[in-house]
C-alpha cells in the first residue's frame, strides 16, 4: 500500500460526517455553477436524475437582433417617414422637369438650342424668384405658404405642355417654363423640419443632413432617367406631365405632417444669408453647369446613337453611383472640399474620353463613376452652407444655394445644346469637366483671398 503524507504548512480538509448505522445516506441535490455572460448562453445544462449526473443537450448561440443603425434611428421618430415620403416624391420632379422640356421641346421643334435656351429661362427666373419664396415660407409657415406656390407651379407645366402641343409661338414656351420658378424648395423644407427635430442630437442632425444630401443626389439623377423613360417609351410630353402629378401629391402630403413642421417666424431677426454665403455661392454655379451640361451631353450623345427607351438604363448608372456614394459618404468623416473637388474634376474628364472613342459601353462605365464623384462634393459644399446659416434662415439659405446651383444647371443646358447643334454629340462632353474644374479654381482663389469656405 503506498504511503501518502501530507505537507506541514497546508491544512487537511475536514473529515466528512459519517452517517448514523443503518441509514441510508440521501445524495445531496447538486446545484451547478450558473455562468454568467456571453458564455451561459452556450453551457450546457446539468441535470441529477437520482445519484446520475445527466447532461442535456446544449442551447443554441443566443440570437441577439441587431442594433438599428444611424438611419434606422433616425426614423424611427415618430412622423418622419410620413413627410420623408412626401418629400421624396416632391423632390422628383426637380429632376425631371428640365430634361422633360428639352425632350418634348427638341422632338417637336428639332432643336435642341430652342431647347436649351428655354429651360436656361425657367431656372433662371427660378433662381430669382426661389429665394423669395423661401424667405415666404421661413415667415409664415410651409404649410400655408408651400401649397399655393406649388399650384402656380404645375399650371405652369401643364401650359407648356399645351403650348408645345399646339405649335404656339416660341415666346409662350419660355413663358410657361418661367412659370415654374415658384416651385418651393421641398429639400430645403424638409431639413427645417430636421434641424427643429434634432436640435438636441447634433450626431443625428449630421446623419438627417447627409441624407438628404443623398436624396437631392439620388432625385436630381434619378429624375433625368425617368423622365427620358417616360419622354421616349410613353409620348414626348408623359415626362412633364408624370412630374407635374408628382410634385402636386408630394407636396400635399408633405405639407399634411403637421406636428413635424417647424414654427414660423414672423419677425427674422438673423441676417439675410446672402452675404455669408457669397464664396459658396460662386462654387455652386459651374457646379451646377456640371449637371446641366452632362445631362443634355449625354441625351444628345445616346440619342445619335439610336438609344431611344435605352437611354434611361445608362443614365441610370449615374444616379445609382451617385447615390450609392451619397450615403456611404454619410457615414464616413467629411473630406476637403478642395480635395472633392479635384476627384470631380478628374471624373468627369472620363466621359468625354468614352464619348471620344465612340463607345456606349465605356459612357456608360464612365457616367458611372462621374456620378460617383458628385455626391462627396456636394454633401461637402451643402454641409457648409448649413453651418453658415441660422436655424430662423436656414430654408432660405439651403434655397440659395439650390438656385444658385440652378442657375449653373441653366447656363450649362443652353451652352450644351449650342455645342450639339453646332459642332456634334462629342465636344459637349468636355463641358462638365471644364465646369468641375473652374469650380476647383475658384475654391482655391477663395482660399487665397481669406475668403475661405468653413472646414468641417
Amino acid at each position: 500500500m503506498p504511503h501518502t503524507t501530507t505537507a506541514p504548512d497546508r491544512a487537511l480538509p475536514p473529515s466528512p460526517r459519517l452517517p448514523s448505522p443503518g441509514r441510508t445516506p440521501s445524495p445531496a441535490p447538486f446545484r451547478p455553477a450558473r455562468a454568467h455572460g456571453p458564455a451561459a448562453a452556450d453551457a450546457p445544462r446539468l441535470a441529477v436524475t437520482g445519484s446520475t449526473l445527466v447532461i442535456a443537450s446544449a442551447p443554441g448561440p443566443a440570437r441577439r437582433r441587431k442594433a438599428p443603425g444611424p438611419y434606422g434611428r433616425l426614423f424611427a421618430l415618430p412622423g418622419t417617414r410620413a413627410f420623408t415620403a412626401g418629400n421624396l416624391l416632391a423632390r422628383l420632379p426637380m429632376g425631371m422637369f428640365a430634361v422633360s422640356a428639352i425632350m418634348m421641346i427638341a422632338g417637336q421643334r428639332g432643336s435642341y438650342a430652342l431647347a436649351g435656351a428655354v429651360t436656361a429661362t425657367g431656372l433662371g427666373a427660378t433662381a430669382l424668384v426661389a429665394p423669395w419664396t423661401a424667405r415666404l415660407v421661413d415667415r409664415y409657415g410651409q404649410a400655408r405658404i408651400a401649397v399655393p406656390a406649388t399650384l402656380v407651379a404645375v399650371a405652369g407645366s401643364l401650359a407648356l405642355v399645351a403650348c408645345v402641343r399646339t405649335g404656339a409661338p416660341a415666346w409662350t414656351l419660355f413663358a410657361s417654363y418661367a412659370a415654374t420658378a415658384t416651385t418651393p424648395n421641398i429639400g430645403g423644407m424638409s431639413r427645417a423640419r430636421w434641424t427643429h427635430l434634432l436640435k438636441d442630437s447634433p450626431a443625428a442632425h449630421h446623419t438627417a443632413m447627409s441624407f438628404e444630401q443623398a436624396a437631392d443626389e439620388l432625385c436630381f439623377m434619378l429624375g433625368p432617367v425617368v423622365a427620358a423613360l417616360l419622354c421616349s417609351a410613353v409620348f414626348p410630353e408623359a415626362g412633364t406631365l408624370a412630374g407635374a402629378v408628382l410634385l402636386l401629391a408630394g407636396m400635399l402630403l408633405f405639407t399634411a405632417q403637421r406636428s413635424t413642421e417647424p414654427p414660423a417666424s414672423p419677425t427674422l431677426r438673423a441676417p439675410v444669408p446672402l452675404r455669408a454665403l457669397r464664396p459658396l455661392l460662386l462654387l455652386f454655379l459651374p457646379l451646377g453647369a456640371v449637371f446641366g451640361a452632362m445631362e443634355v451631353a449625354s441625351l444628345a450623345y445616346l440619342d445619335g446613337h439610336g438609344l431611344g427607351a435605352a437611354a434611361g438604363p445608362v443614365l441610370a448608372l449615374q444616379a445609382a453611383g451617385s447615390c450609392a456614394a451619397g450615403l456611404l459618404y454619410g457615414t464616413r468623416r467629411p473630406l476637403d472640399l478642395r480635395l472633392c473637388l479635384a476627384a470631380t474634376a478628374a471624373a468627369m474628364a472620363l466621359p468625354w474620353a468614352a464619348a471620344a472613342a465612340d463607345s456606349v459601353a465605356l459612357t456608360g462605365c464612365a457616367l458611372l463613376l462621374a456620378g460617383m464623384s458628385t455626391a462627396p462634393t456636394m454633401v461637402t459644399a451643402m454641409s457648409r452652407v448649413h453651418a453658415s446659416v441660422p436655424p430662423e434662415r436656414l430654408n432660405e439659405g439651403m434655397t440659395l444655394a439650390v438656385t444658385a446651383t440652378l442657375a449653373g444647371i441653366a447656363a450649362g443646358s443652353a451652352t450644351a445644346g449650342a455645342l450639339v447643334d453646332r459642332f456634334g454629340t462629342t465636344l459637349p462632353y468636355a463641358l462638365p469637366a471644364a465646369a468641375a474644374t473652374t469650380a476647383l479654381l475658384l475654391s482655391a482663389t477663395a482660399l487665397r483671398h481669406r475668403a475661405a469656405l468653413p472646414v468641417p
